[in-house]
């Protein structure tokens, strides 16, 4: 796809869901890491009833670690694979008090040195936390950014690349939520609902006429 047509797809995106941003609910910069982080294979929705409990009881690394693995593993097992949640946020939390002055950091090789961080969660950090232009590409945004054309991988971090290489620097972090909620929206998995898609004439995906 030509970076044309793409700048054409973000616009498009941007009329649609301009006011939307990250889906999970935080006041901090660790907040959000540790709801990023149990975000993985979980909704947004659950994580946000999961972390009201949660921050309401520990929101700092230094509460985390004095709640301790048993009480933090019973309160994050709604979101899924809790055993290594818990763990790698225990981890995290030592490793943020100890090396960062209990400060989440802001440049990607410190974050991605954390237990449970991988690029996904770091530039969602960056990107909602500190104002850092990133493209996360979690599911949604691999799934819809590779069907309709701005990206062709079957590889995370190459798609990422692409991506960062399409769009305009400063509509990364933008188009990343749009990505998102369109993903969540419409373009859907099994079924995407390409009949009332607003990227119908711009999408290069040569299966939606089956969908129309």
């Amino acid at each position: 796809m030509d970076k044309i047509k793409a700048e054409k797809i973000v616009e498009k995106l941007k009329e649609s869901y301009g006011e939307y941003r990250c889906g999970l609910n935080y006041t901090t910069a660790f907040e959000l890491l540790i709801a990023t982080i149990l975000s993985a294979q979980c909704t947004d929705k659950r994580v946000n009833i999961v972390t009201k409990e949660l921050f309401a009881k520990a929101n700092t690394p230094e509460a985390i670690i004095n709640m301790g693995y048993d009480a933090l593993l019973e309160i994050i097992k709604p979101c899924g694979l809790a055993t290594s949640k818990a763990s790698n946020i225990i981890k995290t939390s030592r490793i943020l008090k100890e090396e960062f002055n209990s400060q989440v950091p802001c440049e990607m090789d410190a974050l991605i040195s954390l237990p449970g961080v991988g690029r996904k969660t770091a530039n969602v950090v960056l990107s909602n936390a500190f104002g850092v232009a990133a493209i996360a590409v979690d599911t949604h945004v691999f799934r819809v950014s590779n069907r309709i054309g701005l990206a062709s991988s079957d590889n995370v971090l190459k798609t990422e690349r692409m991506l960062m290489d399409i769009i305009q620097k400063d509509k990364w972090s933008d188009a990343h939520h749009w990505l998102i909620w369109h993903g969540r929206n419409v373009c859907s998995a099994r079924k995407p609902k390409c009949g009332m898609c607003i990227l119908n004439e711009l999408c290069e995906w040569p299966e939606k006429i089956n969908f129309n």
